[in-house]
């Protein structure tokens, strides 16, 4: 039986090998910079106590921690042209970065309604988002994605793996680790999918649905700067949201089992190492009062 798990990651980089990876690395440092400044500043600075920087930090976390467990064992796949895990920290991986990738998904999801609130409903959104209603949004967000993890983890987790133990990627990724397993895996796959739906397709409707809505009050601004400078916060919202999603559901909501698997790991360098290093620049850093308060802790 498997017991070890070897991760080719990318291949026949060449001459390219030392580059490519110092700038995952220099990425790396400046995602785990740019996301723990983002904690540190919601957490000392008393005027960034708001529901949005609030939900702002948690999804630095949810970053900083997806980061930390991926980009590593990437890096090493780069500069050594491959690594091993053991099967068991490979299930390991698999649930940690299950949990943080759901976790962002409802969080994004939240973001966007207190977005909504903020702007469609500005006369109720203080007795709406008060700090317990807040909370309670960020409890349920975690526990929907530790307790829906687990569904598909555990399933992967029970497969037999026999006699192969090579995984074409750069991390524990499902669809990856089922294609070693001898046993029929028909069920994994429907799970993966059905899971898929209240995880990535119905936050991405919901969140589709709130900017939609955001829109529609945009234009009624009157202010050429104003509706300009709405619509520039927005539209990097957006693309940003798009790029994660976008993602995520070609590789688990409409996975192919021939598609390419260069494709399939480029794919997931956009929501394992590009999305967590331009959330923070596009979400938090950018603002006003992110800089006011960097401002008054450096003075």
């Amino acid at each position: 039986m498997v017991t070890e798990i070897s991760l080719l990651g990318f291949q026949n980089l060449n001459n390219f090998k030392i580059l490519i990876f110092s700038l995952i690395l220099l990425i790396h440092i400046l995602t785990i910079f740019e996301n723990a400044l983002a904690i540190v500043l919601v957490t000392l600075s008393q005027h960034l106590h708001s529901p949005m920087f609030f939900f702002l930090q948690q999804l630095s976390l949810s970053d900083l921690l997806g980061s930390m467990l991926i980009v590593p064992i990437l890096l090493k796949t780069v500069i050594n042209e491959g690594a091993k895990i053991s099967l068991i920290g490979c299930i390991a991986q698999l649930y940690i970065f299950g949990v943080t990738e759901a976790l962002q998904c409802f969080l994004l999801t939240v973001m966007s309604y207190d977005r909504y609130l903020a702007i469609c409903n500005p006369l109720c959104y203080s007795s709406i988002m008060n700090h317990t209603f807040c909370v309670k949004l960020i409890i349920m967000s975690w526990l929907l994605a530790l307790s829906l993890t687990p569904v598909t983890v555990i399933t992967a987790a029970t497969q037999e793996f026999c006699n192969q133990n090579t995984i074409n990627h750069f991390f524990c990724d499902y669809f990856p680790l089922l294609e070693l397993s001898c046993s029929n895996t028909s069920l994994a796959w429907i799970l993966i999918i059905t899971v898929s739906f209240p995880v990535i397709l119905i936050p991405f409707m919901l969140i589709t649905g709130s900017y939609i809505c955001i829109a529609h009050e945009i234009l009624k601004i009157t202010s050429n700067i104003g509706r300009q400078k709405a619509f520039s916060t927005c539209s990097s919202h957006l693309a940003v949201v798009s790029i994660f999603y976008g993602s995520l559901i070609v590789t688990y909501v409409v996975p192919k089992k021939n598609q390419s698997q260069t494709i399939g790991k480029l794919l997931s360098l956009l929501y394992t190492v590009v999305t967590p290093f331009i959330n923070p620049m596009i979400y938090s850093l950018r603002s006003t009062d992110m800089i006011k308060a960097l401002g008054n802790i450096i003075q």
